[in-house]
């Protein structure tokens, strides 16, 4: 029987837990981004050999969703947009954050809000991301591309990405300047 188990984070938890995220974007200024992506690597492997509570189940497929969207070649983000994702994985990476993550039951439960929150905090990025890989999905199987002419899908994809961005950024400004209002 599964028992449902609801937490309502205030302003004040909220900002505990952001003040975490920021401490995290801290430690991405003195690592490299290929580390903390390997990390995350490390994590997700690590996480899918391990039994895992079903609360950490349900948000590793949107861990690895980050982490695609950082190492997608076609979706390339600047340091604006990368930063808030590279802060979210250290965070995770490390075992020593505000649950230490070796504690049976409860250890990656303050890894699984980390995930929602930055996931509420990258909406936009992830939305238009999620979009992106929608379409060049759509773009690979049709017969219309010219078989061999990369420089066609290349051109295709660069113009979709150019649309997502400016949509991702536009919402994420409406948006800052709606809570500024």
């Amino acid at each position: 029987m599964a028992y449902r188990l609801s937490i309502e984070l205030s302003e004040r938890d909220l900002k505990h837990f952001l003040r975490e995220l920021r401490r995290a974007r801290e430690a991405v200024g003195i690592a490299d981004d290929e580390e903390i992506l390997g990390a995350a690597d490390e994590l997700v492997a690590s996480l899918r050999r391990t039994e895992l509570p079903d609360f950490v189940t349900a948000r590793l497929a949107k861990l690895e969703l980050m982490l695609a969207m950082m190492r997608d070649d076609d979706w390339e983000l600047d340091a604006q947009e990368r930063n808030p994702v590279l802060s979210a994985l250290a965070y995770l990476c490390d075992p020593e954050d505000i649950i230490p993550d070796n504690i049976p039951g409860i250890g990656l439960l303050d890894d699984a809000v980390m995930v929602e929150l930055a996931f509420r905090e990258l909406r936009h990025q992830i939305d238009a991301y999620e979009d992106f890989c929608r379409y060049r999905k759509s773009l690979l199987p049709r017969k219309a591309m010219p078989k061999g002419d990369p420089a066609t899908l290349t051109a295709k994809l660069g113009r979709r990405r150019a649309q997502l961005v400016a949509r991702m950024r536009r919402r994420r400004n409406d948006e800052r300047k709606r809570g500024k209002s």
